[in-house]
């Protein structure tokens, strides 16, 4: 009785090992996830995703994750070629594309992602201009995602965007740069009113040649004045009188007036001097 006991623990000891070294041997990794696998310090490989066995007991599983991470550039403070001095801040995406050198070749792949996104953006930034900074921001991008991506490639990262989240200018910049927009809209609106006086004054120099060949075209004018005039009900009306319709008799008025001043000085003209004579 006492040897079946004895038979039956052991038993009970062995199947109790064999299951915890097969769970201790059982992996479980997520869809978006990869194990990396050591096995006596030596990597295995990546696995996954789902269940599968490893060693026990010998072996170390890392896991990776393959989705996408939004990495938040904290604010740099940048000198730009020009000399102004700004803040900028940044935000990457990128995702682990070899989960085993993510692993292998960097000790955090976050935090070297991060540093080499901080001096990039310095660099990068510290070589363009400010009206360029503000003018060609997807143009920096670019050129950020393809010096950030050509580090971190060997690190089994791949970088999908880079993009310049905030640009942080000093007060007195951008006093000088609101006068300077304020200055511009100035001299676009002066330039588009004297486009239009230009315009006006061909078309009214065109209308002015067309009345002018016609005279009565002005006559036609002035009656089309007093229709508009007298639908507005006002009580006292200026209407200017055509010259061409007084002109005759302006032309009277001056000939008769020279006329009366001929006549005046054939009258009015002094008598031819007669020297006396003497008697003998």
């Amino acid at each position: 009785m006492d040897t079946t006991i004895i038979i039956v623990l052991v038993i009970s000891v062995i199947v109790l090992i064999l299951l915890m070294v097969l769970f201790s041997a059982i992996r479980i990794v997520q869809q978006y996830e990869r194990g990396v696998i050591f096995v006596l310090g030596r990597l295995i490989g990546a696995k996954g995703p789902g269940l599968f066995l490893v060693p026990p007991f010998i072996s170390r599983m890392t896991k990776v994750d393959l989705r996408i991470v939004t990495l938040t550039v904290p604010p740099q403070e940048v000198i730009s070629r020009d000399n102004v001095t700004i803040k900028v801040t940044a935000v990457i995406y990128f995702y682990v594309v070899d989960p085993a050198a993510a692993v292998v070749n960097v000790v955090s792949f976050l935090q070297a992602t991060t540093q080499i996104g901080q001096t990039t953006l310095r660099n990068v930034l510290g070589q363009s201009e400010l009206d360029e900074l503000l003018s060609q921001r997807n143009k920096i991008n670019q050129q950020l995602q393809a010096i950030i991506d050509e580090h971190t490639e060997n690190w089994g990262i791949k970088m999908t965007a880079v993009e310049i989240k905030d640009i942080e200018l000093p007060v007195t910049m951008q006093r000088a740069m609101a006068k300077q927009a304020e200055a511009e809209r100035e001299k676009r609106a002066k330039i588009i009113h004297a486009e239009g006086e230009f315009q006006a004054s061909t078309q009214l120099a065109q209308a002015a040649n067309i009345i002018g060949s016609q005279p009565s075209t002005l006559q036609l004018r002035y009656l089309q004045t007093l229709t508009e005039i007298a639908v507005e009900k006002n009580s006292t009306i200026i209407f200017p009188l055509p010259i061409d319709i007084i002109e005759p008799f302006l032309g009277m008025m001056k000939r008769s007036a020279s006329s009366v001043e001929q006549q005046n000085g054939d009258t009015s003209r002094p008598a031819p001097y007669v020297p006396p004579t003497t008697l003998t």
